[in-house]
């Protein structure tokens, strides 16, 4: 490997950064998208629970317990349940804003490197088809004709920016979409649960009048 790296000249060596860059953005992202993973049904019912039974104070701290933003999201509507309803929605809308840019953090980064590596690797192979055609150029005007070899040897060696930009691409933006996917996941259900809290604190505002 490090004999291709080699060998494939200096371009190599930002397609290997973006290769670690890419790699450390998806673990830290599959890490933190596993950790704010719950069961909303689940959620969404225990605290349904709790508000339908007026225990604001176990609703609170139950979003604070869990971990996620569907969670930090209930916890701001919460909060604002003794307001009128277009108050409670624009605090959640408010809390949303705020945890969707944390859900989508370094994406776009992944998305450029999904994007530059191949063309770091084309343009790695340019050059090195450059150079093949300078070594043609010296040879002719020697008493050496150019042999086979020559280009071969050359050909192959720029070729290698190409497969490693490539290799590095495709995984990363299948990782990309994977990501993607699951942050729009993510938003649907924050979406559902915080209507249905709406509707809860809605009701149970008219009950209590």
């Amino acid at each position: 490997m490090f004999d291709m790296i080699i060998k494939g000249g200096t371009i190599m060596y930002p397609i290997i950064l973006c290769s670690i860059i890419a790699l450390a953005i998806v673990v830290e992202r599959v890490f933190h998208l596993y950790r704010a993973n719950i069961d909303t049904k689940k959620f969404m019912d225990e605290i349904a629970n709790k508000l339908r039974r007026n225990k604001i104070m176990e609703s609170i701290e139950m979003c604070e317990n869990t971990p996620g933003p569907i969670a930090h999201i209930l916890k701001a509507g919460i909060l604002k349940h003794d307001r009128p309803k277009e108050e409670i929605k624009e605090t959640i809308e408010e809390a949303g804003l705020y945890e969707v840019p944390r859900l989508e953090k370094n994406l776009p980064v992944l998305s450029t490197i999904a994007h530059i590596t191949p063309l770091l690797g084309l343009l790695g192979t340019v050059l090195g088809m450059v150079r093949c055609f300078q070594v043609i150029q010296e040879k002719s005007a020697s008493l050496y004709p150019v042999s086979p070899g020559d280009l071969a040897g050359g050909i192959w060696q720029a070729l290698i920016t190409t497969v490693v930009g490539l290799s590095i691409a495709i995984p990363t933006y299948v990782a990309y979409n994977y990501l993607v996917n699951k942050v729009d996941g993510f938003v649907l259900d924050m979406e559902r649960s915080a209507t249905d809290l709406i509707n809860i604190l809605t009701q149970r505002g008219s009950d209590l009048r």
